[in-house]
């Protein structure tokens, strides 16, 4: 079976799939000739990963309608229907997001572990709110990136300077639950300041120990001369 090949004259490529535009420049394709199929069709999979998470939630939203209907008839004092709405949502944007998703590993693991807490303070809300996913489940989730980055930068040691942003937005992100704690939404700030603490001197020791090397980062990130 032949399949349609187009070339793009901006970018001189070869286009092997149906789409019209370059997935590089965006410009008009031309088309050029049939072949015989030489490559699997990576689209067979994608399309089959797409159908797979839309019958999971199709799926999901039945089952929650009807784990909704029964706790509202048997147990109405504790919604834990909601909790496994939200258990079975995070799994949903798992799979839409981490694996269908095209950003990058470093961009799925700051959203997912974001997304992640917030499923964790939605869950204490429900169960009638004592404050631990504010007060533990926060500042740990922001330590546990702080770690990952540490990770990533041992491993991917030729471009370790390209984290120096991730650990500035950390470093805000550390900022919130001093916020919480000023506004007396946390209550126990023990680990809020342990987390802006790493927060802080990762990047401090990224920059003094990097020393030329993060300056020229920074300056090109900020387009600083």
């Amino acid at each position: 079976m032949g399949f349609s090949m187009s070339r793009c004259r901006n970018c001189n490529i070869e286009v092997l799939d149906e789409t019209v535009r370059c997935p590089l420049c965006g410009s008009v394709l031309e088309y050029t000739e049939e072949m015989e199929n030489m490559y699997p069709n990576v689209k067979i999979k994608a399309r089959k990963m797409v159908l797979i998470s839309r019958i999971y939630l199709f799926c999901a939203i039945l089952s929650e309608a009807v784990l909704w209907y029964v706790n509202a008839a048997v147990n109405p004092e504790i919604w834990w229907s909601v909790i496994v709405g939200l258990g079975m949502l995070y799994l949903y944007l798992l799979l839409r997001f981490a694996i269908l998703g095209q950003s990058g590993y470093r961009e799925k693991t700051v959203v997912l572990t974001a997304i992640a807490v917030l499923v964790m303070v939605a869950v204490d809300m429900v169960t009638g709110y004592r404050g631990w996913s504010v007060n533990y489940v926060l500042p740990a989730g922001i330590m546990l990136m702080d770690a990952g980055i540490i990770v990533c930068m041992v491993i991917d040691r030729r471009n370790w300077q390209s984290y120096l942003m991730w650990q500035m937005v950390m470093i805000l992100c550390s900022i919130v639950p001093l916020i919480l704690a000023a506004a007396g939404i946390v209550t126990a700030p023990f680990l809020s300041n342990l987390a802006f603490a790493c927060s802080l001197f990762l990047f401090l020791g990224s920059v003094i120990i990097g020393d030329r090397r993060a300056r020229v980062e920074l300056r090109r990130r900020f387009h600083v001369r």
